[in-house]
């Protein structure tokens, strides 16, 4: 299992990660790799999420095929 090493880690951030290491009753290193996890899937789930509103939006403003013209249903609306 490959190793990774953190350096420069800020003392709060340290303190943090320690306190809530100890609060779920986890190593520090498992911890840190269940926020890892957590974030992946996060980002994951954003990209997913980004990529169907991509595609909502270039189908949203692409009319019907045969669709008539707005303007043309407004002017044929207000002849009424």
């Amino acid at each position: 299992m490959p190793t990774l090493h953190v350096r420069s880690v800020p003392q709060d951030l340290y303190e943090h990660l320690h306190g809530l290491a100890q609060a779920q009753q986890r190593s520090l290193s498992a911890q840190v790799i269940a926020l890892l996890e957590r974030a992946l899937a996060d980002e994951y789930a954003r990209q997913a999420q980004s990529e169907l509103l991509g595609a909502i939006r270039r189908r949203r403003f692409a009319p019907p095929v045969g669709a008539p013209d707005s303007t043309e249903l407004l002017r044929e609306d207000r002849g009424r």
